[in-house]
């Protein structure tokens, strides 16, 4: 009896945090696509992503961080793929 009440116990209280980790990530900004000469203000990068390829070509990246305001922001830019590096 002690043994079942010591997992369910466990168990909301491990569904209780991982909501808590899911709900936190509900701020992140969307991507606005970066122009020339668009002010940035980054104080500190989270991420960097570009989808995966396996031909040069043209991407769209994303980078996630925070402004010197302490907001999370995200960029949308163009860049070459990580594919364009190997070829000669």
């Amino acid at each position: 009896m002690n043994l079942r009440i010591l997992l369910l116990a466990s168990t909301l209280a491990s569904t209780g945090v991982s909501g808590l980790v899911l709900a936190d990530n509900t701020t992140t900004a969307l991507p606005v696509p970066y122009h020339y000469g668009m002010p940035l203000q980054v104080k500190h990068v989270i991420s960097m992503t570009e989808p995966s390829t396996q031909e040069c070509k043209v991407v769209t990246a994303q980078m996630t961080f925070i402004d010197n305001q302490g907001k999370q922001q995200a960029i949308s830019y163009l860049t070459l793929s990580n594919a364009c590096s190997y070829q000669n």
